[in-house]
This record gives C-alpha cells, structure tokens and sequence, in this order.
C-alpha cells in the first residue's frame, strides 16, 4: 500500500482465508526520499501519471516486498492520483503485471475498477477487512475504525453480524481531509513531510472563523457512502496563508478532527470506541481535539494489539485472498455500489 500521505511503501504480512484472520506477519515499510515525495506530488490530480512516476512506484514496491519472504501471492494497490467516481472515475497508477513478472508471483490488483464500473465510489475498501479486525479483537459492540491518512476515513462496524455484505454489518465513508493539508504546509513553508507529534498545532490558536466555514462545506451533510480525492479540499491551504505557522497548523489540525466529528453523526448507532490508525494517531493535538468531542474513548489502534501503520497494507492483502475467492471487496454500505461486488484482477508470472 502506498498512501494519499505520500510518505513510503507499507508492505505486510497476513495469514487469512479472506473471511478470517488467521495470523498478522513481518510487516515493511520503504520510505520515499524528499525528491521521491515531490515526483509523486507532482503527479496528483494528473488522469495518466509520468512514466518516471509508475516506475518509481512499481520499483519502491518490489524493494519493499523483497524484504518479506513466504507469501503465496500480492495484494498490489497501486498509487491513487486521481479520484472523481461520478465523473472520470478513480486511478491508481502501477501494473500489477510488472510486480508479478519480477518477484515470481501472482499479483492481484486494480481493486476499485469493478466497483466504480456498477455505481460506486471505488472506496474506501478496506471497511471488510475491518469488519474481520473487529471479530479478531473479539468485538462485542458496534465501534469505529477511523483511518487518519491524507484523507479520513470510517468504518462503523456491527460484529455481531458474521457477513460484512449483510445489511447493518458495516457503513463506511471518507470524513474528509485529514493530514494532506497539514503535510502541503509543512513541506511548503518548511520543507518537513509532517507535524511531528503535533508540535507545531500545540503552539498555536485554531481560527474559529475559518473552522466554522469549513464546518459548513457541503460534503459533510451529504449522506454516505462517500469518498474523496486527496486534494478535493485544496482550498483550506489558502484560507489559512496569512496565518502564523502554528495558527496555521493548529487550524488545520482542528479542521481534520471537526470532520470526524461530524461524520461520527452518521454512525447507525453510536460506537462503544473510536480505533484510530494512520498518522494521524501520532498527533497528539488531533487525537486530543476529537477526544474532547466525542462521547466515546478515541485510541490509536494498538490498544488492541493492531497496527496502525501497516493496516492498510494488511487490509489489501486480505482484500487479495477475497478476490482469489471470488468472495466481494465491497457493497453498498461501504461504497455505494448496486450490490456487493468484488474487484481487483490476478496477474500471474508468465512460465
């Protein structure tokens, strides 16, 4: 999995029937260098990425997956550049072909073409691999797992339900931006990926006005499902332009967390907790905002033994086993499609 966060490669492990999981594995991550990260960003909102680009991307990934030994086969996400599901449709750039050529092996891959193809949004897709995270952590009650990358997603999940294509079992949506706007200003003004910690937003004072307009955006009124593409909220960088730096980053920070929070009010029923992975859980200022929002416990997903960086990673190579089985990827409560569906096509090794 490589992220709208833009920062490496993730690349895990997972021992699993594509209903069960069975086992988490040796996990990687390759990090992509400054002048990597500017090549990528380069290429967002582009339909047709440079050739430069999806080399990169397919040469991070086989250096990423080279360091782990034992797989059967590779759930292979690609790079999303550009997302626009009512219109152009969703592009991940990177051939799984080319992965499965040089390492040997099957490779399954372009997950979201078939459910954009019957009506859907193409994501989020990772909402059936947290309806099975909730039965491995032995869930009891409804709970959320919240995604915090560039962009925000949620998944509510009912455990009690055993098929996570049955009505009631999952809603999912993307909540909003979440840490590309952040990652844009510290690389803008400081030439830093990210706000380490939240440091940065500690100093700071949130502009109330400009929070509140942002709180009116259309989108978050909109009922899910729904997505997002990384840069679908460009805007807030120049509201916030002739803030301070920590101003600046503070509302920004503020504006990620009153995203979720407003998406929360979607939720069927209300959870018992909010799981969070992605960046965003290092934030201390993030988690804290949504803390003080909410009326249950937020916390990074490691309270229950998961991996915060390496779930989305973990997530495609479960979604790769369902695709195997002809098991579906996705369904109307999670994208929106017109019935459950699976995605994604196998490449496999010319002999």
């Amino acid at each position: 999995m490589s992220g709208t966060s833009l920062d490496g490669v993730d690349v895990a492990l997972v021992l699993t029937d594509g209903e069960t999981i069975f086992e988490f594995g040796d996990s990687f991550f390759r990090p992509y260098t400054n002048d990597e990260q500017g090549l990528l960003r380069a290429n967002l909102s582009l339909w047709k990425a440079s050739d430069e680009a999806i080399e990169l991307i397919e040469a991070a990934h086989v250096q990423a997956l080279s360091e782990l030994q034992g797989f059967d086969f590779i759930g292979f996400h690609g790079q999303t550049f550009a997302h626009d599901p009512r219109g152009l449709g969703t592009y991940q750039a990177g051939d799984g072909s080319v992965l499965a050529q040089i390492l040997n092996v099957a490779v399954v891959w372009d997950f979201r073409s078939n459910d954009v193809a019957m009506g859907g949004q193409g994501a989020p897709l990772a909402p059936f691999f947290h309806h099975a995270c909730a039965r491995h952590i032995s869930a009891r009650e409804p709970l959320v797992f919240l995604n915090l990358g560039g962009v925000g997603n949620l998944t509510w999940v009912n455990p009690a339900i055993e098929n996570p294509a049955e009505t009631g079992a999952v809603l999912a949506f993307d909540t909003g931006p979440a840490n590309a706007p952040i990652n844009d200003l510290m690389q803008a003004r400081f030439g830093k990926s990210h706000d380490e910690n939240g440091d940065l937003a500690a100093q700071g004072v949130v502009d109330i006005n400009l929070l509140e307009a942002f709180s009116r955006h259309a989108y978050f009124a909109k009922m899910p499902p729904k997505s997002l593409d990384r840069n679908d909220f460009h805007d807030v960088l120049s509201q916030v332009q002739n803030l301070s730096d920590p101003d600046a980053a503070a509302t920004l920070t503020a504006m990620a967390a009153a995203a979720v929070v407003q998406g929360m009010e979607h939720c069927p029923s209300p959870p018992m907790r909010v799981l969070v992975s992605g960046g965003g859980r290092k934030n201390a200022v993030m988690m804290a905002m949504m803390s003080a929002a909410l009326d249950c416990p937020v916390e990074p997903i490691e309270v229950v033994e998961l991996d915060g960086d390496m779930l989305e990673a973990q997530a495609f190579a479960y979604l790769a086993m369902r695709v195997k089985r002809g098991l579906p990827t996705s369904c109307p409560s999670t994208t929106g499609v017109a019935a459950a569906v699976g995605g994604g096509q196998v490449s496999t090794p010319d002999l």
